[in-house]
């Protein structure tokens, strides 16, 4: 068998054929397939605005410069996450804390960032929930704390593209189409729904934040005659923020868009693999993935016994599982510098203990899951 990875990207030759397009055509960036892509993006979404940027860590940057996190702000997220969901505050300047997870889903608890916003003796600004997996957050309960406390909400649905949720009033809400959040972002890195080598989006509502984020994309500057403070001419163009090359390019634009084009085939795909995985490894393992009917799958992630030699025994056989993640606050750098340490968030550290990332992603065959099936059991015989 050859060797099987927990997450792969597919190129087909359509893809090829746009990408060599753009190469041979006027652009390669700053050109037109910028801005068709954000736009078929957000109709996907359901959103007014998207600004396409560099990775999924450029749009976190952004979306939390968009929110004006001032030095010594405090922030709050879950520990169950990549590393940028947290780092895009302290990139700011601001402050990370954190509220454990929901046993059962996996995303940060609702019930924990209560607690945690109640006993704070200092004010917190905002909170950035994660679709952790695909699992798509409540972002309606999300927004009513959030109204409460004051604070704003960054959606991280970097794993959530065609993820959703039902809210109270029977409406089906897409992950990142912000009617209950400020912005949202995703990423195009190539194991998710949509590659583009790397690359990311953010999505917003709002006109103001959209108008800021396409200036700190691009250095701050603009050559906007409505922004202009003064004109000399048509080669000029103002720094009005201290903004960041955080562009996409064209050609990046251009697999996006080919990519998009197929991304509720292979959404499908990634749910009837799910299914199968449920399906036989109900009885076997610790505990299978989350069910939601919204759920994107951009992983499916499984609880374990003995993850250790379970995630070696896979590796032996040519199955490269993965886990995903190891608790923030458990980073020696968090835990020197904002003073985490093991034992503050135990449904996360107790998660980590016993997660495992199976192999998922729309071009698995049959036979190469019946094979990670198969190795699964006879481990756990």
């Amino acid at each position: 068998m050859n060797p099987i990875p927990y997450g792969k990207q597919f190129i087909s030759q359509q893809d090829i054929d746009e990408v060599v397009k753009v190469l041979k055509s006027e652009y390669l960036t700053q050109g037109p397939k910028i801005a068709e892509f954000e736009k078929i993006f957000a109709n996907y979404i359901g959103v007014k605005y998207a600004v396409a940027v560099a990775n999924g860590t450029a749009a976190l940057h952004l979306a939390a410069m968009s929110m004006n996190v001032k030095k010594g702000e405090k922030v709050l997220t879950t520990p169950i996450t990549f590393a940028a969901s947290a780092n895009c505050v302290l990139y700011c300047g601001g402050n990370v804390e954190f509220a454990d997870i929901d046993k059962e889903n996996y995303n940060i608890s609702f019930e924990k960032i209560e607690s945690k916003l109640q006993h704070s003796a200092e004010k917190f600004v905002g909170i950035i929930p994660v679709d952790l997996a695909g699992f798509p957050v409540n972002m309606e309960k999300i927004k009513q704390i959030a109204e409460k406390y004051g604070l704003w909400v960054i959606e991280d649905a970097c794993h959530a593209a065609g993820g959703y949720f039902v809210d109270s009033k029977g409406v089906k809400q897409n992950c990142g189409n912000c009617a209950y959040s400020d912005v949202a972002v995703f990423s195009f890195h190539p194991v998710k729904h949509i590659a583009t080598g790397e690359g990311g989006m953010i999505t917003t509502n709002n006109e103001k934040i959209y108008k800021k984020l396409l200036l700190l994309r691009t250095h701050g500057i603009t050559k906007d005659e409505t922004l202009l403070t003064e004109n000399h001419g048509g080669w000029y163009y103002e720094m009005q923020e201290l903004g960041y090359n955080y562009r996409l390019t064209d050609i990046q634009a251009a697999l996006g868009i080919c990519q998009l084009s197929r991304a509720d085939e292979n959404l499908a795909k990634r749910r009837k693999i799910a299914a199968k995985y449920d399906k036989e490894l109900k009885n076997v393992v610790l505990r299978i993935s989350p069910f939601n009917e919204g759920h994107a799958y951009h992983l499916y992630i499984i609880q374990a016994k003995d993850r250790k030699n379970l995630y070696n025994h896979l590796r032996k056989n040519n199955i490269f599982a993965q886990v995903h993640y190891i608790p923030v606050h458990l980073m020696p750098y968090y835990q020197a510098n904002l003073q985490t340490r093991l034992g503050m968030f135990p449904e996360s550290e107790n998660y980590y203990q016993h997660c495992l990332s199976l192999p998922m992603y729309p071009t698995l065959t049959d036979s190469e899951q019946d094979f990670v099936i198969e190795t699964i059991k006879n481990f756990e015989k």
